[in-house]
């Protein structure tokens, strides 16, 4: 059968099924004539399935490229044009499943980059309202609570300060309970 896709005459009256059976043997002649017989139908098929010509486009030659491999399964137990409208349905299927299944990632990944832009302007709303209330603070109490908010443990604090550990725990409490009659008498 290589042969008859290579004799020029041969090539034009012989059957699909034969130039499948070639073309599944490797015969890259007998492809070529199955494509020049069958790419322009293959390509209104897909369009008329998916409605959309540039994504038509694209699968038709997604799916020339992937027909060698596919051909060497061709077993000639079906016609030829069968067996390719049911290879073109497929791939319509398996590009309809795969969109479906990145836009329900993306509807969850765009799910998600709400929430989180959402809890970043919290976050930043709680940090400029904090800035603000300390700033409201008197002076000991702002800078003993940007020590301790920095890490620093109340010994450490007292010490960078001049004042005891218990002076430096009571800033802090007394700190806190401001901030927190700040933020009540916001709501």
């Amino acid at each position: 059968m290589a042969g008859l896709a290579r004799q020029g005459g041969m090539r034009a009256t012989a059957s699909d099924d034969d130039l499948a059976l070639a073309a599944a043997g490797g015969d890259g002649a007998a492809f070529a004539a199955l494509l020049e017989r069958h790419y322009d139908r293959l390509f209104r098929v897909l369009l008329r399935l998916i409605g959309d010509r540039a994504e038509a486009e694209d699968l038709c030659q997604d799916l020339c490229l992937a027909l060698p491999a596919k051909l060497r399964g061709f077993r000639g137990e079906a016609r030829f044009t069968t067996w390719l409208w049911r290879v073109a349905v497929n791939a319509v299927h398996d590009r309809r499943r795969r969109r479906a299944a990145r836009g329900r990632a993306a509807d969850g990944w765009g799910d998600r980059m709400v929430a989180e832009a959402a809890a970043r302007a919290e976050a930043a709303e709680r940090s400029a309202w904090l800035l603000g209330a300390m700033a409201g603070l008197p002076v000991d109490l702002r800078d003993t609570l940007v020590l301790v908010l920095e890490g620093f443990g109340h010994g450490e604090a007292g010490e960078a300060l001049g004042v005891s550990e218990g002076t430096v725990s009571w800033r802090v409490s007394e700190a806190k309970r401001r901030l927190r009659l700040a933020r009540e008498g916001e709501g």
